[in-house]
C-alpha cells in the first residue's frame, strides 16, 4: 500500500471515530425505554454500531451503552406486552438465539396445557405401575439371566410424582425478536469467551464426537485419563453454554477437575469418569444429530449435558440391591430407594456449594429451579429399576396425538437409554465395555461371598454365562428401549416442524436467522476371553453402517423438518447379538465336552473303585 493510500485509510477510520464519539453524545438524547419509538431507535442504533463495526473499530464506551439501552428497551417491551404475546404465542412461538460466536439455535416455546382433566386422568390411568418380565418367556433365556432381568430392570413400589407440565413462559413479539436478534449479532462480534485450552492431539480426536461409535478408549489414552474434562468443555463450548450462562473458566476446570476424581474414588472397571465420557458423548449425538437441541431451551440442553457428566458420580461399583442387602450406611440415608442415584445427584449439588466449584453461579433463581429441576428426573431416572415403568410411559404418551410430549419423562428416557447403549455401538465398543462391567459385576460377588450373602445374580465368576447375559439383555432391555426412544425422536421431529411452519412466512431477516439456527453444533481373570476377537467378533467381518459414523451422512437429521431419523443402533445391535449368540454356542459345545469329560473320569474313578475293592475281598 502506498503511503498517501495508508494515509488516506487512516483519515477514514478517524472520522469514522468522530463520528462514534458524536453518535455517544446522542445516547443522552435518546427516548425512554417505555417510549412509543424506542424499539425502532435501539434497532436503528444497533444497525449503526454494526455497521461501522463492519469498517472500522468502536469504542467499548458506546458498545457498552447501546447494547445496554437496547435491553432495557427489550425488557420492557416484554413487560408490557405480555398480555399481547400470551396469544400471538399460541399461533407463533418466539425465536431466541444462543450468544455462541460459533452457533445459535431455535427456541421453541412452552405452551400451556390445554388437555382438559378427563383426558389427562384418563392417560394416567392408563400408565400401569406395575413392571413384568412377560414377554420373556420361561425358555428364553437361563434362569440367572431372567433373575438378572427380574432384579434389575423391575420394580415394586410406585413411581413417584414427578414434575408437572412446564411453566409457560413468555415469549417477546415482532420487535423484541428484530432488537434480541441485533443484540446478538452485536455481543458475537465483540464476545470472545476464554475457554479452557484443549491439546491439539485431544482436539484431533474430539472431531468425532458427532459420530455414534466415537472411540473413547483411545481418548482417553492421549488424554492421559482425563477424558471426561475435555469431553465436557468441548460441548460446552461447542453449545455456547459457557458464553451463554457466563461460567468462568477456573471455576469449570476445578468443578471437572473434582468430578473426574469423585468417579476414580472406587477404582470401578467399569463405573467410572470413561463411562461418564461415553454417556454424555452419546447424549451429544441425541442432541445434535437427532434434532433435540431444537426442542430444548438453553438451559435444558445445559442441564442434559450436566445431568449425564455426574449420572454417576462417585458410584461405588456396586448394585442398589447389593447396598440394601447389606445394609450400607448409603442405603440407610436413601431409606432403601434409588440408593445410588439419589447419592449421585446430591454429592455432585455437594459440590457447587463451594464458590470455587459452582458452575451455576450466574444462573438465575428461576434457570437454576429448571435446571436442578431436570436434573434431578434425568438422573433418577437411570435407576434401572424404573426400566419397565419409563418405556410404558413414553410409549403411552406417543400415542396420544393430543396431548404435549413431557419433557422431563422424555429427557429421562434419552438419558437411561444412552446409559445402557454401549450393545448398540459397534463391537470394538461393546466387547470391551462388556468385559469391564462383567469384572465389576465379579468383584461384587467376591464381596457378597466375604460377608456371607447370596451372590447377585451375574455376579458369581465362576458359573455366570456372559454370552447369555448378552443376547438376554440385548432381546429384552436395549433393543426395545432404542425402539422405542427411536419412535419418540420421531415425534419430537414432527414437533419440531409444526413450531417451525408458522414462521415460514416471516420476514428474511428472522428466516435467515432460523436457518443458522440448524448449524448449532461446530459441527477379566477367571473368564476365558481370548477365544473373542476383540475387534471383529467370532467368524463374523464387521461392515460399518455408512451411515452410522459419518457426519455428512447425517446432514439430513435434527434439522426439525417432521423427517424420521436415522438410527444407527439397528446395525450395531444386529451384529453384536449375532456374536455372542456364535459365542454361547461354542460356549456350550465346550461346556458339552468338559461335562463328557467329567462324567467318563467319574465313571472310571467308580471302575478302579469296585475293582480295589473286589480285589481286598478275595484277600
Amino acid at each position: 500500500m502506498h503511503s498517501s493510500e495508508g494515509a488516506l485509510t487512516r483519515g477514514v477510520a478517524h472520522d469514522k471515530n468522530r463520528v462514534m464519539d458524536r453518535s455517544d453524545t446522542k445516547l443522552e438524547t435518546l427516548p425512554g425505554v417505555d417510549a412509543t419509538g424506542a424499539c425502532d431507535k435501539a434497532a436503528s442504533r444497533l444497525r449503526e454500531i454494526l455497521h461501522h463495526l463492519q469498517h472500522g473499530e468502536v469504542p467499548i464506551n458506546v458498545i457498552q451503552k447501546s447494547l445496554q439501552y437496547a435491553a432495557s428497551v427489550l425488557e420492557t417491551a416484554t413487560t408490557s406486552e405480555s398480555n399481547l404475546c400470551v396469544v400471538a404465542r399460541k399461533d407463533h412461538p418466539g425465536i431466541l438465539t444462543n450468544c455462541n460466536p460459533s452457533c445459535s439455535i431455535v427456541t421453541p416455546s412452552k405452551k400451556r396445557s390445554t388437555g382438559q382433566p378427563s383426558a389427562i386422568s384418563d392417560l394416567t390411568r392408563q400408565l400401569v405401575d406395575e413392571d413384568d418380565l412377560s414377554e420373556v418367556q420361561p425358555d428364553a433365556v437361563p434362569d440367572e439371566v431372567r433373575d438378572w432381568l427380574a432384579t434389575t430392570f423391575t420394580r415394586h413400589a410406585t413411581a413417584q410424582r414427578r414434575r408437572g407440565d412446564d411453566k409457560p413462559r413468555f415469549r417477546s413479539v415482532a420487535n423484541a425478536i428484530r432488537a434480541g436478534i441485533m443484540v446478538d449479532k452485536i455481543y458475537r462480534r465483540i464476545c470472545t469467551p476464554a475457554v479452557m485450552q484443549i491439546p491439539n492431539n485431544i482436539t484431533k480426536h474430539l472431531k468425532n464426537m458427532d459420530n455414534w461409535s466415537f472411540d473413547v478408549f483411545s481418548v482417553n489414552q492421549v488424554s492421559s485419563g482425563q477424558i471426561l474434562r475435555y469431553v465436557t468443555t468441548d460441548l460446552l463450548n461447542r453449545y455456547g453454554l459457557i458464553s451463554k450462562f457466563k461460567i468462568p473458566v477456573t471455576v469449570l476446570e476445578n468443578f471437572l477437575i473434582h468430578v473426574e476424581s469423585g468417579y476414580g474414588k472406587y477404582k470401578n472397571p467399569y463405573h467410572n469418569n470413561i463411562h461418564a465420557a461415553d454417556v454424555t458423548q452419546t447424549v451429544h449425538y441425541m442432541l445434535c444429530q437427532a434434532g433435540l437441541a431444537n426442542w430444548l431451551t438453553d438451559v435444558e440442553v445445559f442441564a442434559t449435558l450436566f445431568a449425564a457428566v455426574i449420572h454417576d458420580y462417585e458410584h461405588t461399583g456396586t448394585t442398589n440391591n447389593f447396598h440394601v442387602m447389606s445394609g450400607s450406611e448409603m442405603a440407610l440415608l436413601y431409606n432403601d430407594r434409588a440408593v445410588l442415584e439419589n447419592h449421585h445427584l446430591s454429592a455432585a449439588f455437594r459440590l457447587l456449594k463451594d464458590e470455587n466449584l459452582n458452575v451455576l453461579q450466574n444462573l438465575s433463581k428461576e434457570e437454576y429451579r429448571d435446571f436442578r429441576g431436570l436434573v434431578v428426573e434425568m438422573v433418577l431416572g437411570t435407576d434401572m429399576s424404573s426400566h419397565f415403568h419409563h418405556l410404558k410411559t413414553i410409549k403411552t404418551l406417543i400415542t396420544h396425538k393430543e396431548l404435549n410430549i413431557d419433557k422431563a419423562k422424555s429427557m429421562a428416557l434419552v438419558l437411561h437409554c444412552c446409559d445402557i447403549s454401549h450393545p448398540s455401538k459397534e463391537w470394538r465398543l461393546h466387547f470391551p465395555w462388556t468385559k469391564l462391567l462383567m469384572e465389576e459385576f465379579f468383584q461384587q460377588g467376591d464381596k457378597e461371598r466375604e460377608l456371607g450373602l447370596p451372590f447377585s445374580p451375574l455376579c458369581d465368576r465362576n458359573t455366570t454365562l456372559v454370552a447369555e447375559s448378552q443376547i438376554g439383555f440385548i432381546n429384552f432391555i436395549v433393543s426395545p428401549s432404542m425402539e422405542i426412544l427411536g419412535d419418540l425422536l420421531d415425534k419430537i421431529q414432527l414437533t419440531i416442524a409444526q413450531i417451525n411452519r408458522p414462521a415460514e412466512g416471516s420476514s428474511s431477516e428472522e428466516n435467515g436467522d432460523k436457518t443458522e439456527c440448524n448449524s448449532r453444533i461446530k459441527s477379566t481373570k477367571d473368564v476365558n476371553y481370548a477365544s473373542l476377537d476383540t475387534a471383529n467378533g467370532p467368524g463374523f467381518e464387521y461392515k460399518a453402517n455408512p451411515s452410522s459414523n459419518s457426519a455428512s451422512s447425517s446432514a439430513t437429521l435434527g434439522l426439525g423438518n417432521g423427517k424420521k431419523i436415522q438410527r444407527p443402533w439397528v446395525l450395531c445391535l444386529e451384529h453384536n447379538k449375532a456374536f455372542w449368540q456364535e459365542r454361547a454356542k461354542k460356549d456350550a459345545e465346550i461346556k458339552a465336552l468338559e461335562d463328557g469329560q467329567r462324567s467318563s473320569s467319574k465313571e472310571h474313578q467308580d471302575e478302579t473303585s469296585h475293582f480295589s475293592f473286589s480285589s481286598s475281598e478275595k484277600q
